[in-house]
C-alpha cells in the first residue's frame, strides 16, 4: 500500500551497500496499480460485518502473478514467529516476495492459494507489514556473502547456538569507575571463551527461559 515507506531505508547501512554492490536487489510494487475501478480500490468491508477494511484477493492475485515461482511470504500477526533459522533459509533463495498486510488484514484466500508461508514479527500488532518487511530485508541482507566486513560476524551472534549473545565491552576499560570484567583484559583466550560461554548461558536462562528450555529441556 505504501511503497514510499522503503525509499530511505533501502539506501543506508548494510542494505544500501549490498544493493549498491549488486549483492541484493529490492523492488517494491504499489498495490494501487492493481486496484479495481476508477478509484483503484484495493480494500473492502469484511463479510459478516466488523471493524476495519480487508485487502481484496483480486488486486493481490494480480500483483503476485509475475512471481508464481518465487517464495511468497505474507506478513501477518497470525503467522509463524520469525526466527533466525527462517532468515538463514530465506538468504539462500534467489527470489523472495514479501506481502505486506494493511488495515484489518488480508482476504484469507490470499493465504490459502497464493502464499508459500505466513510469518509474524512478534506478538504485537503494527499498522501494516512494511516495518516487518524492512526487518526481513535487513536480516537477509546481512547474511549474504560479503555483505558484512567480516562474514564470521554472523556465526557468533545471538540465536546461533540457541543462546543469546554475551555482553560486549570496548575502550576505555574504566569509565566513571564502571569497569570491564578482568578476564577480557587478561589475553587468555581459553578463559575468555569460557567466560563468554558462561555469560551466554546465564543471560539466556535469565532473559529467555523459553529458549533455554527449548534447547536444554
Amino acid at each position: 500500500m505504501f511503497p514510499e515507506f522503503f525509499e530511505t531505508p533501502l539506501t543506508v547501512s548494510i542494505v544500501g551497500r549490498a544493493i549498491e554492490d549488486g549483492r541484493l536487489r529490492v523492488e517494491t510494487a504499489d498495490l494501487r496499480e492493481y486496484g479495481r475501478g476508477m478509484y483503484r480500490q484495493v480494500d473492502d468491508a469484511p463479510f459478516g460485518g466488523g471493524p476495519g477494511m480487508v485487502l481484496m484477493v483480486g488486486p493481490l492475485e494480480d500483483a503476485l502473478a509475475p512471481f508464481e515461482d518465487a517464495h511468497r511470504v505474507l506478513l501477518t500477526p497470525t503467522g509463524e514467529p520469525l526466527d533466525q533459522a527462517t532468515l538463514d533459509r530465506w538468504a539462500t533463495l534467489d527470489h523472495l516476495v514479501l506481502v505486506c498486510g494493511r488495515y484489518e488484514g488480508v482476504d484469507e484466500r490470499v493465504a490459502e492459494h497464493l502464499i508459500s508461508e505466513e510469518v509474524s514479527l512478534g506478538d504485537f500488532v503494527l499498522a501494516g507489514g512494511e516495518a516487518a518487511a524492512l526487518a526481513i530485508v535487513e536480516g537477509v541482507a546481512r547474511l549474504l556473502p560479503g555483505a558484512l566486513g567480516n562474514d564470521e560476524s554472523t556465526t557468533s551472534e545471538s540465536f546461533r547456538d540457541g543462546l543469546l549473545e554475551e555482553p560486549h565491552y570496548t575502550r576505555p576499560s574504566d569509565h566513571h569507575g564502571w569497569g570491564v570484567p578482568e578476564v577480557l583484559l587478561s589475553g587468555d583466550h581459553a578463559r575468555i571463551e569460557a567466560w563468554r560461554r558462561e555469560e551466554r548461558e546465564k543471560r539466556t536462562r535469565a532473559r529467555r527461559p523459553d529458549l533455554w528450555e527449548r534447547e536444554n529441556g
